[in-house]
Parts: C-alpha cells; structure tokens; sequence
C-alpha cells in the first residue's frame, strides 16, 4: 500500500473512530509504534489503544475532522480538529481542539511513529471555569 492510500485510509479510520473500533488500530499501527501527544507517550498498540478507549470514557461525541494534509513518501502531516462534549464542563457545551499529527509509515504504510501536536493551554486550560479565567488574564496581560 502506498502512503496516499494508507493515509486515506487511516483518516477514514480516525473520523468514523467508535469504541468498537478502537480494536482495529492493528490495521493501520505497526506493533511497535510509537505515540506521543501533550499528555501521553507510549510505544506499542495496546497502550495506544488504551489512550483512546480513555477519550471515549473522557467525552461524549467525539469525533476528528481531518481538515487539511501533506503526504510524502516518508509520512504525513495531517491538521486536524476533534470535537466533543465534556458533560462537566460548560454545561455539555460542544467544544473544538485544534491540532495535527505528524506520522511516519514502514514499508507496508502501517504507522510506526505518531505524534500529535496541539496547544493543550489554550485549546484545554482556558476552556476551564476556574484555571481558564486565569489563562486567559495570563494570555491578555503578555500580549503585545
């Protein structure tokens, strides 16, 4: 399988993602792959696969809309937004995350290294009631 079409077959997997299927990541993740965001940093499928099962028990409907990518022969670098709802927090408001993940394939097109980059500050903390109203007076007073 070539990058485009494993790509495109990994984005298909990730916006139509459902519990259930968090058990296929073994179509698409090599065994040993590696996975880090803000939070996490795991090398293997199992452990990726509990990061995941963890965001379905975390939020109510979420869901990743790959909005922009570029793919070459070496990997991809996918911009993506997950939505979701936190029952907690805003009173179930939807909210948006705004990241992207950065991949690298083996020759099979499976994903041997994810990294996902996103600003967990101000896509997260200044979300919350309390520690929001402090990132967001922090974030007004260093601005320029």
């Amino acid at each position: 399988m070539n990058n485009a079409n494993a790509i495109d077959a990994l984005i298909d997997f990730f916006e139509h993602l459902t519990p259930e299927s968090v058990t296929q990541f073994s179509d698409f993740y090599a065994p040993t792959a590696y996975f880090k965001d803000p939070f996490n940093e795991v090398s293997g499928l199992v452990p990726i696969q509990q990061i995941f099962t963890h965001m379905f028990r975390q939020v109510s409907e979420p869901r990743f809309v790959v909005v922009e990518r570029v793919v070459d022969e070496r990997g991809a670098l996918l911009v993506w937004e997950f939505h979701y709802r936190i029952r907690r927090w805003r009173r179930g408001e939807s909210q948006i995350l705004r990241g992207a993940s950065h991949l690298k394939f083996d020759a099979e097109g499976k994903v041997i290294w994810h990294r996902d980059y996103w600003d967990a500050a101000e896509e997260l903390y200044a979300k919350l009631p309390v520690i929001g109203c402090l990132m967001r007076g922090l974030k007004k007073a260093l601005a320029t």
